[in-house]
């Protein structure tokens, strides 16, 4: 057992730990006032919420960290029904937020489906295109079938509707087909499709709604007192904070000013309460477990565990960038969270499983060099006798 646990890999293991246990203290800083006012319940409502998602998320952290990753394909089937069934129950039963029905209501538990999806689709796409390695050559074979599922998921994910997950997922299946190896004439063909699709999508989707989201992000300053309102106010948070920030509390902007300070916005108030340092420190933590994960992915002679490190470092990747580039002006605001430290006890569970899977596919690649170094390499005790008997076998020699 003791052997395990250092076969796991140090910086996926203790990176997302520190990065959640990080979120967890500047979800308090950010929802504390808003929490009072404007929810009317404790200061440290939220923070106790996002807690008792850790606490349950870390025992799936640690279970997914020792449970073989490939034991996974065996679950695809009833996993997409599960997903399935979950997806369409929310637009039934579902709570509507911000004009989306997003949330299931499970008794004390509110769920996200769409963040199951998420890893759900990951391990089955890793599982699709690493069964058809052999003939992967053949569009209609081996490329076209689980784009089917994909997407149905995608649609169900647009009907609630949820774009910024839609489009987190749509990147995330690109990825990793193309990390599967198709042919380049057949990534083209998808690529254009897909735009295809987009655009007749855009045109039967385009609201007044959405477009002040355009109009918001690229400009602000048209009408600073509505559409333009949430990213003025980010830009204030990120500007006053400078190097080293106003201290941690200090901020202004998230009492009342900066919206959803405590999920979409959560990297603002890093800014404005750390400073430039603060906020390095959270991309330097995030780069790390995506760069790793990649290094993983590299690592891995098992096309499935590849593929699925792929998959799950895109994720985390991607997320970060869309909430990143909505806080700065360079994208739309799609409600999309800072992976591990935005406030949310779905997609912080989802991350936490997702790290530990990610782990074991290290600690399996780990293991694999392990056996390769000692079939490669002799025992030392073999080692040091085949020494001892040529150098008597020498002094004999010279002795003669």
């Amino acid at each position: 057992m003791k052997q395990k646990w250092k076969d796991l890999d140090f910086t996926l293991f203790i990176t997302p730990l520190l990065l959640t246990a990080f979120g967890i203290v500047m979800i308090y800083s950010a929802s504390m006032v808003i929490a009072v006012i404007k929810n009317d319940v404790p200061s440290n409502y939220f923070m106790v919420r996002q807690l008792i998602w850790f606490g349950l998320g870390f025992v799936f952290y640690l279970f997914c960290s020792m449970f073989a990753y490939r034991h996974y394909q065996k679950l695809i089937k009833p996993m997409i029904m599960v997903i399935f069934l979950l997806l369409v129950a929310v637009l039934f039963f579902g709570e509507e937020v911000n004009n989306a029905k997003s949330w299931l209501v499970l008794g004390p538990l509110r769920l996200q489906p769409a963040e199951l999806a998420k890893l759900g689709l990951i391990i089955y796409l890793a599982s699709a295109y690493s069964k058809k390695q052999q003939y992967i050559d053949d569009f209609f074979k081996a490329v076209l079938p689980p784009l089917v599922m994909t997407g149905m998921i995608l649609a169900l994910i647009i009907k609630q509707p949820d774009i910024g997950t839609a489009a987190i997922i749509l990147m995330i299946a690109a990825t990793v087909i193309f990390s599967s190896g198709i042919k380049f004439r057949h990534l083209f063909l998808l690529g254009g499709a897909v735009i295809v699709i987009i655009g007749l999508a855009a045109t039967k989707m385009v609201t007044p709604e959405r477009i002040s989201r355009f109009t918001g992000a690229y400009q602000p300053f048209d009408d600073p007192d509505l559409n333009g309102f949430h990213l003025i106010q980010s830009y204030l948070a990120i500007g006053t904070g400078g190097l080293t920030g106003q201290g941690l509390g200090q901020g202004i902007q998230k009492l009342g000013y900066l919206p959803e300070p405590h999920t979409d916005f959560i990297m603002a108030v890093i800014a404005e309460e750390l400073g430039f340092l603060g906020v390095i420190v959270v991309l330097g933590m995030l780069a790390a477990i995506v760069l790793r994960g990649l290094y993983i992915a590299n690592q891995c002679r098992d096309s499935f565990g590849s593929l699925l490190a792929i998959g799950i470092s895109s994720m985390i990747g991607i997320q970060a960038f869309i909430n990143l580039g909505a806080i700065s002006g360079l994208l739309p605001i799609t409600g999309v969270t800072l992976p591990f430290v935005s406030y949310g006890g779905s997609s912080l569970l989802i991350l936490l499983i997702s790290a530990g899977i990610l782990n074991n596919i290290a600690k399996s690649v780990r293991a694999n060099e392990q056996r390769i170094t000692k079939e490669t390499i002799p025992d030392d005790k073999e080692y040091d006798k085949n020494r001892r008997t040529v150098r008597q076998r020498r002094s004999w020699s010279q002795s003669q």
